[in-house]
This record gives C-alpha cells, structure tokens and sequence, in this order.
C-alpha cells in the first residue's frame, strides 16, 4: 500500500504472519513468500514493513529457506532493518523486550512484533518504546511496538 501525506508518500507493508493451511510456510514462510512476490517494492528508500511476523531467529530450522534469518538477511540487503534492533543495539533473537505473552502469561514471552524500515527513515529515528506487559495484558497477549520518526 502507498500512504501518502501531502506531498510525501511511502511504501507499507502490513504484517500479520499466519496461514496454518500452507504447511511448511505457516508463519513466518508468509513473509517469505511475500517479500519475494512484492520485491520490486522493497527498496532502501520510503518503504516500512510492520506487525506481527509470528517468528524470531530462535526457532529458525537450520538450512531452510524462508526462516527468520532469511527474512532478515533479504530485507538487509535492500537497505531495510529492524528499527528495534538498531535503537536497541540488539542482536536478533537475543532481545531484552518482548512483544508476546502467550496466553497473557508474563513467563511465557517472545519477541514476534517488528518495524522494518528502509534507510532514509532509519537515518531519522528517534524512539522505539515496547509497551509494558502490565498495561496491556488486559487487552491482548501482544504489547505494541511504537516508533518514532523525525518528520
């Protein structure tokens, strides 16, 4: 989808990584196959890709096209990069904020929610907040993922 505000506009990509029939590509395999079909979109410039990827490089199958980490390398290499994971300095799938708490239980938690952002929004960023457990989990076992940009 193109959003345009004035006379800028951008590139989104919404995400919601779930298809229990496409056995072997489920969840994360939806990112896959979709980066792939939509390549021609995903460039370093004006492009945003968000919300719940269902995955994190902890269960990546080794040698398996489509995981976790291939998402991340083919977004990479377009310029495109976790906006968490840079404001944070973190490595992928050693995250110190998780964004899931399966079945709302606190000890039960991943980091499955991303913003993938291409270059010139990544040089303007200034915040990236994950919401607190505490706060949220009477509304949804995921807490939201809020990033800043400079306008």
């Amino acid at each position: 989808m193109t959003v345009k505000n004035g006379r800028s506009h951008f590139t989104l990509i919404a995400v919601w990584a779930n298809n229990p029939g496409d056995r072997g590509f489920q969840y994360v395999g939806q990112v896959w196959k979709a980066i792939n079909f939509y390549s021609d979109l995903l460039n370093d410039e004006r492009t945003i890709l968000v919300g719940d990827f269902n995955s994190n490089t902890i269960w990546d199958k080794p040698r398996r096209e489509g995981n976790h980490s291939t998402v991340v390398d083919f977004l990479e290499r377009r310029g495109i990069h976790s906006t968490y994971h840079k404001f944070f300095n973190q490595k992928q799938g050693k995250e110190k904020h998780n964004t899931l708490f399966m079945y709302r239980h606190k000890d039960k938690s991943y980091h499955i929610d991303y913003c993938f952002a291409s270059e010139d929004f990544m040089q303007k960023l200034q915040h990236v907040e994950i919401g607190k457990h505490k706060d949220w989990c009477k509304h949804s076992d995921h807490t939201p993922l809020i990033v800043n940009f400079d306008h």
